[in-house]
C-alpha cells in the first residue's frame, strides 16, 4: 500500500479530466480522496485566478506546469488541473525525478490576459507554498513568462537562457519520444531502429517539428498533418521530401508503421483506434487516451501503445536538471535512458499479460510506494520532544518544564 496521505489508485492514471466533472465544490475535492493539496488563488486588481493541486509528495517537491486557458468554467478548469497533476506524479516517477505530482492553471486568454502583474501575483502564490510545490511552463506559458513569474517565487523552473535556465524543452522531450519509439520498434519488429518504416505524426509545432528530424535520419519515410499551415511550410522547407496528409483523420488510414500524436490530449478514440493501420502508437501529445479502456482496444487490434507519459517526460527532466544547475549533456543522457524505461513497460506488460499502459502504472506507483515509504525513516532528531528542564522529574509546586518539538 502507498505511505499515508499519498493513496493511488491503479488505472487512475488512465482519467479523463471529464470524468472529474462532478468535482466543483471543495467538498467534492476531499471526497475524491485523490490529491493532496488543492489552492485556489485570487488576486482581484490584476484578475488573477488560478488553481495549484499538488497531487503527491510521496518522491520529493511536485513539480509541473502552469497552463494559461479560457476554459469555459471554473469547474471545467477545476476537472483539468486535478487530471494533469495526477498525471505528472506517474510521469515524475517513471522519469526516475525525486519529484511528485503538481500543476497550475491559470484561468484567462494568455493572448489577451497575461500580464506581468497577473504573473507576478501568480508568483507570489507559488512562493507562499514554501517549495512543495515547482512551477515551469506548458500550454500558453513560455520560458519568458517563467523569467517573470521567478521574480516573485524562487520556486521556478524552465527559465530562459539568458536567466540561467534550460531554454525551450521542446528538443529533448522530442528526443525522448525518439527513445520511446526505438524501443517500441525493437518489441514488434525486432530491431531499435525505424529504418525503412513509414511513420506518420500528427503535430508538427515545437515537439512534432523537432520529430521529424529524428526519425528522418534514422532512416525512417515520414507523413504528417498539422491544422497550421506554417507549421507544415516549416517542415516542407527543411524536409521536402515529407508528404502531408489533409488532415489527421486522413492520416490515421494511411498505410503506416508508426502513429505519433504530437498535438492535442485525446488523440486516441474509438474511431481513430479503429482506423489506424499502424502496428505502433508514440507519440509527444498528453493524455492521449480519450477514455479508458482505449489501452484494451489499442492492444485487442494488436497496436503496441508506448504510454504518452513515460515517453514524452523529456522536458520534465530537463527542467528538474534545471533546478540543480542545467547541464544540456547530463540530461539529454537521462532522456536516452526512455529507451530503457519503455523497454522494461513493454517486458513487463507481456510478462504480466496487461496492455503497457498498465504495466506503466504498476510500475510507477512501485516506485512511488517504494521510496515514499523512506520518509518514514527519522532524519531530523530534533523533530522528537525534548525536555529542556535540568530538573528530570518536576516538584508539584514548581514551574512546568518547557517542551520543545
Amino acid at each position: 500500500m502507498p505511505p499515508a496521505g499519498h493513496t493511488l489508485h491503479s488505472g487512475a492514471r488512465h482519467r479523463r479530466a471529464t470524468d472529474w466533472e462532478g468535482i466543483t465544490t471543495v467538498t467534492d475535492v476531499f471526497r475524491s480522496g485523490d490529491h493532496e493539496q488543492v489552492v485556489f488563488c485570487r488576486e482581484a486588481p490584476s484578475g488573477l485566478r488560478a488553481i495549484i493541486a499538488i497531487h503527491s509528495t510521496a518522491l520529493g517537491p511536485a513539480l509541473g506546469g502552469t497552463r494559461f486557458h479560457p476554459y469555459p468554467s471554473e469547474e471545467d478548469a477545476l476537472a483539468d488541473v486535478l487530471h494533469l497533476s495526477r498525471a505528472m506524479s506517474y510521469k515524475n516517477a517513471l522519469a526516475g525525478l525525486d519529484h511528485g505530482g503538481g500543476k497550475a492553471v491559470i484561468l484567462g486568454d494568455p493572448d489577451r490576459d497575461k500580464t506581468e502583474v497577473v504573473l507576478r501575483a501568480y508568483g507570489r502564490f507559488v512562493q507562499s507554498l514554501g517549495g512543495r510545490y515547482i512551477t515551469a511552463c506548458d500550454v500558453g506559458t513560455y520560458v519568458e513568462d517563467m523569467d517573470i513569474v521567478a521574480r516573485e517565487s524562487t520556486f521556478v523552473t524552465g527559465r530562459s537562457l539568458a536567466h540561467g535556465g534550460a531554454g525551450d524543452s521542446s528538443i529533448l522531450t522530442a528526443f525522448g519520444v525518439f527513445q520511446g519509439m526505438r524501443a517500441a520498434a525493437e518489441h514488434v519488429w525486432g530491431a531499435p531502429t525505424l529504418s525503412g518504416r513509414r511513420v506518420g505524426i500528427a503535430g508538427v509545432g515545437k515537439v512534432g517539428r523537432h520529430l521529424v528530424d529524428h526519425v528522418l535520419a534514422d532512416g525512417a519515410e515520414v507523413i504528417v498533418a498539422d491544422v497550421s499551415e506554417q507549421a507544415l511550410e516549416r517542415v516542407r522547407s527543411a524536409h521536402p521530401n515529407v508528404a502531408v496528409a489533409p488532415n489527421t483523420d486522413a492520416l490515421v488510414r494511411e498505410p503506416i508503421d508508426v502513429y505519433a500524436p504530437c498535438a492535442l490530449g485525446a488523440a486516441l478514440d474509438d474511431p481513430t483506434v479503429t482506423a489506424l493501420r499502424a502496428k505502433v502508437v508514440c507519440g509527444g501529445a498528453n493524455n492521449q487516451l480519450e477514455h479508458p479502456g482505449l489501452e484494451k482496444l489499442l492492444d485487442a487490434r494488436g497496436i503496441l501503445y508506448a504510454p504518452d507519459y513515460v515517453v514524452n517526460a523529456g522536458g520534465v527532466i530537463q527542467v528538474a536538471d534545471e533546478i540543480e544547475g542545467f547541464d544540456f549533456q547530463r540530461a539529454r543522457a537521462r532522456v536516452a535512458k526512455i529507451f530503457d524505461t519503455t523497454r522494461e513497460i513493454f517486458a513487463l506488460a507481456e510478462q504480466d499479460g496487461v496492455p503497457p499502459a498498465v504495466a506503466a502504472d504498476h510500475l510507477a506507483e512501485r516506485r512511488i510506494t517504494e521510496v515514499g515509504r523512506l520518509r518514514k525513516i527519522l532524519l531530523n532528531g530534533s523533530a522528537t520532544l525534548r525536555r529542556t528542564s535540568t530538573q528530570s522529574v518536576p516538584s508539584v509546586s514548581s514551574t512546568p518544564p518547557t517542551w520543545a518539538v
